[in-house]
């Protein structure tokens, strides 16, 4: 049997919500009720202020908060990630050195979106952030929300800098999983309908969303594939249709459908997200509901 790809922060990771009051800040309770739902439920990894934590809505203060309480929850039961990815190099610097501060594990870096950098700006933006830390980095390539993708040169010239580890890609290039893996990457699948082909390909395991709700059986799905179990991997997988569907397959996807998610499981008692995002509507609830039902998961 062939042995399973390295996986430096965790195999099953959830990149988690953020949670929010009435008012539209901040809820730390409730968020490290997220962080310790997510751990209790099969995720040895959670990445803090990403895309689904709506980290373009929140501050640098509300973001080393958010961390604290994570960590606070957390403990060494699984690693956790800082999303430190902004459009604005010295904001992800600031981001970095807080993330370093409070003890992070390491840190997600998304391709800088809206500016449209050459491939060297970014390079350039990337050194600077990996460099202002010692901590392991994760690069993150998701063109379906950045406008652009990163060359696999360029993957390649970020390698080569001690602290860049791993990649959460959600660019769906098999060929370039495997490549990037050949290169020594810990590669991530950045889209949770993909993560067998990824793992087929030389990946390491996922950075999930529908891991709010899916967690033990995207664990267990991992598992059994790398085990050598892919009959089993499958079945899972198709049993986790309607769920994949339900959470990512609608327009209005993402820290949207994750809230709408753990307010079913009773883990949030409201499903609050910051503009331009707006609440599933009860039609929305519904159908994520049925989904949900579906897959087995409430």
């Amino acid at each position: 049997m062939t042995t399973a790809p390295a996986a430096p922060f965790g195999r099953m990771l959830t990149a988690m919500a953020t949670a929010f009051h009435d008012d539209g800040s901040i809820d730390l309770e409730g968020t490290a009720r997220i962080a310790s739902h997510l751990v209790d439920h099969g995720n040895d990894g959670v990445v803090v202020s990403g895309t689904t934590g709506e980290a373009p809505t929140t501050t640098v203060e509300e973001d080393a908060q958010l961390l604290r309480a994570v960590k606070d929850a957390v403990g060494d039961r699984a690693t956790v990630i800082a999303g430190v990815g902004t459009n604005a190099t010295s904001h992800s610097v600031e981001l970095a050195l807080n993330a370093a501060k409070i003890g992070a594990d390491g840190v997600l870096l998304v391709t800088p979106y809206y500016n449209k950098p050459s491939q060297r700006g970014v390079l350039h933006h990337f050194r600077t952030v990996a460099e202002a830390t010692d901590l392991p980095v994760m690069l993150y390539d998701v063109p379906g929300r950045v406008g652009m993708s990163l060359t696999t040169e360029t993957l390649a010239e970020a390698f080569t800098w001690s602290n860049v580890i791993a990649v959460k890609d959600a660019l769906g290039d098999l060929v370039r999983a495997s490549k990037l893996a050949q290169m020594g990457y810990a590669v991530y699948s950045g889209d949770d309908v993909a993560t067998l082909g990824f793992l087929a390909h030389g990946g390491c395991g996922l950075v999930s969303v529908v891991g709010h709700v899916a967690g033990r059986e995207l664990a267990s799905m991992i598992e059994t594939f790398l085990s050598g179990d892919h009959a089993t991997a499958l079945a899972t997988f198709n049993r986790l249709i309607p769920a994949f569907e339900a959470v990512m397959g609608v327009p209005n996807y993402g820290a949207t459908t994750a809230k709408a998610a753990l307010q079913l499981q009773g883990v949030l008692e409201n499903r609050h997200v910051r503009g331009p995002l707006v609440p599933l509507d009860e039609t929305e609830y519904a159908a994520l509901r049925e989904g949900l039902l579906a897959a087995g998961l409430i």
